[in-house]
């Protein structure tokens, strides 16, 4: 069989057998793979150095003749260390490579595999926020998913105005004007830079950041609940 090649970063990881275990992993160019990496487990295996969490990796594999291939060689590209150097943000990695998973379906498109690098890079970089990284990456997937947030205008097609509050519909995905309501032009402009895919080392030097964050986070969650399944 052909031996393919591509970049992969590891969702999950099974133990199977002896020395033995099924992978998940999310790549570029074939979406999601089901692998077995035979005797990886076992201490002088040369798998095991190249699929290790929060890292990217080169990988060769070939396709079985049904669902999990086999897992031939791997090579450590960029290894996120400082991830699992915290508690904290070692858990939001898993929180967040386990909506990645849900979210995705078998051959999600190459932009998911960039995010995931994005959202490492991010954990990687202790000044960085880790409710900011939380928000961001759910911005991420609603947007990718084709559920960007109407930021312009409002439910009557209004433009969206700088002296006006706002509540947000769900069912429209827009908001809509109520002068008692809690949504203003900094939350909005907020939720422009998110959504636009900024990066969050260019969120981070938003002024205001932590009310901000207060404000959207739990929005930003209601839309990835009912959008996404989250």
């Amino acid at each position: 069989m052909n031996q393919i090649n591509t970049q992969a970063v590891i969702l999950r990881r099974t133990d199977y057998g002896e020395a033995d275990r099924i992978l998940t992993l999310l790549t570029p160019d074939y979406g999601k793979l089901s692998l077995i990496a035979k005797g990886v487990r076992r201490i002088k295996s040369k798998l095991a150095g190249g699929i290790e969490l929060f890292s990217i990796s080169d990988i060769s594999f070939i396709r079985g003749r049904g669902e999990v291939g086999t897992l031939i060689s791997t090579r450590l590209i960029k290894h996120y260390g400082t991830i699992v150097s915290d508690v904290n943000r070692t858990m939001l990695g898993y929180d967040l490579i386990k909506q990645l998973h849900k979210a995705t379906e078998d051959e999600p498109e190459a932009e998911y595999f960039e995010l995931i690098q994005e959202a490492f890079a991010a954990l990687d970089d202790p000044t960085i926020d880790l409710q900011l990284v939380r928000v961001w990456f759910l911005m991420q997937l609603l947007r990718i998913d084709g559920h960007t947030p109407n930021l312009q205008t409002d439910t009557n097609g209004g433009k969206l105005a700088a002296d006006k509050q706002y509540t947000f519909s769900f069912e429209d995905m827009s908001f809509a004007e109520r002068p008692d309501a809690a949504y203003g032009a900094d939350q909005i402009k907020f939720l422009r830079v998110g959504f636009a895919g900024n990066r969050p080392v260019v969120m981070q030097k938003i002024t205001g950041l932590d009310e901000l964050l207060s404000a959207t986070i739990p929005l930003v969650q209601t839309m990835a609940q009912t959008y996404l399944r989250l």
